[in-house]
Order: C-alpha cells, then structure tokens, then sequence
C-alpha cells in the first residue's frame, strides 16, 4: 500500500517496537545557492533553497516568470552546478561530483521530460527510448523498451519515427526514455507546455501512474495549475526560495495562490523600482 508523503503506517506491536526509519529521499537540497555573476550586477537566482523530497512522491514547482525555477531543476537534476550549498540525489552527494560522474549519474539514475520532447528523429521510437541505456554504457534491451512502450500506450509505434507521431505520442516516448532506466528520480520540465489540454492529461497521467505503480519520484516545474493540481504538493518559489506549498491543492486553489503570488512579487518589485 502506497501512503502520500512517503510515510509508513508501522502496527502497534508494545512498547519495544522500533519506530520506523525515516522515509528515504529521492531529493535534499541543503542551503543551495546560484547566484550569476559579480559585485552590484550579480544576480542571485537561488537564495538558500532546502528541500527533501520521499521517493515515490510526485512534486509540482510553481512560480512566476524570473523565480528560480529553471535554475532550480537545473541545479536539482546536476545540470547546474549550485555556488553553495548541498544536492543529494538517491542518497548520493553530487556537489562536488567530476562532470564525468555527473554524466554518468544523469545518464544511468535520472530521467528528464522536456516540453520540446528532444526526440532525435533520425532514430526509430524504440532507439530513442534505448538511448540512455546506450549512453550508459548498457547494452540495448530491447524487451525493457517494448515494456515501457506499453506502460505509454504506444506498445505498436516502437519502428516509427518522430515526425509519424502526435505530439502527444512523441511526449509519450520521452516519458518511456524517462522510465527505461528506472531511475531515482524524472525532472519533467514544462511536460504539457505544448500539448493540447486532453494530451496534457494523458501525459499527466502517466506520471501520475509511474509514481502510484511504478514506484518513480517525479519533479515537475510548471506554469500551468491544472497540471500541478495531479502531483502531491505543490511548492512555489519567489525571488529564488520557497515561500509555501500545498498539498493535493485542486487547480483553482493553486491558481489562486499563483495569483496572489504573482501580484505580491509584482508589488515588492515596484516598490524597489
């Protein structure tokens, strides 16, 4: 039985039972800071982020436009390197990680879902799903690519290519390339930002499915409440730290705090202007 927020009911067996371990966490980010820059023309994208996120939750991140939340999956997903503070992913510390073993990390323990898809449409939909086996090293499994093939409905489209797909069908390989590795975590970066809105649902669906059956833990920045309203919490960021959150917020109530959001940081900003 899956219980939100990664918690464990333990049975009450006296008073020498043992409580439970904490939860394990796909992602702990401690003081982490990314400031571009020098002197007065630096600009400080992230001001001291902490985070930890359970493995097998799904995370929606909101903000308007210039809070931190491209800089903050980057730096999250180790496509960034922070200029203070800590990131562990799966329990590893990639901070001070060599650029070859992050690759190899990005390659062999994540999956990423863009809003372009970044299909490369010289291969079949079967060799993009393989690919990051192969960067990884891995030998090619073609039975675990017709397995994630079908968890996205697309079980008949493994030798097409890109351009004989939807757009929502190409998404949908992009989310099986996500899976194929079974990684600790997805980053899905504005998954549905260019799909219609009955794609966009059947795209969150998926990862709604892989993290309720398929165990995955799913971090997704978005601009788009009734996106964010699938995921588990929904956090938002201003100004490059995290100023709230809700849990299982409907869209209209998440639209609502992005609103009144929005509307502080414009104020605050005018005021310093």
């Amino acid at each position: 039985m899956r219980l939100r927020g990664g918690k464990r009911q333990q049975a009450d067996d006296g008073p020498e039972t043992p409580r439970a371990a904490a939860p394990a966490l796909a992602v702990e980010l401690r003081g982490v800071r990314r400031r571009y820059g020098r002197g007065a023309g630096a600009v400080h994208a992230l001001a001291g982020v902490d985070l930890a996120l359970p493995r097998g939750t799904f995370t929606a991140v909101m903000g308007p436009s210039g809070s931190g939340k491209s800089t903050f999956l980057q730096c999250a997903a180790g496509l960034d390197r922070p200029s203070a503070g800590s990131v562990r992913l799966g329990g590893t510390e990639i901070t001070g990680m060599s650029e070859n073993r992050l690759t190899e990390l990005r390659r062999s323990r994540l999956g990423f879902v863009f809003q372009a898809f970044n299909l490369l449409p010289s291969l079949t939909v079967e060799q993009n799903v393989l690919l990051p086996l192969r960067l990884a090293g891995q030998r090619p499994d073609q039975r675990r690519a017709a397995a994630v093939l079908a968890q996205v409905g697309l079980a008949d489209k493994a030798r097409r290519r890109p351009g004989e797909l939807s757009g929502g069908q190409q998404q949908r390989v992009a989310i099986a390339r996500a899976l194929v590795t079974a990684p600790d975590v997805i980053f899905a970066d504005e998954p549905t930002g260019a799909l219609d809105t009955g794609t966009a649902t059947e795209v969150l669906g998926l990862l709604r499915h892989a993290v309720d059956v398929l165990g995955a833990t799913v971090v997704m920045v978005t601009h788009d409440p009734a996106a964010a309203a699938w995921a588990d919490r929904v956090l938002f960021l201003a100004d490059g730290a995290f100023v709230g959150g809700l849990e299982r917020g409907s869209a209209a109530r998440i639209a609502a705090r992005m609103a009144a959001l929005t509307d502080r940081t414009g104020a605050m900003a005018g005021a310093a202007a």
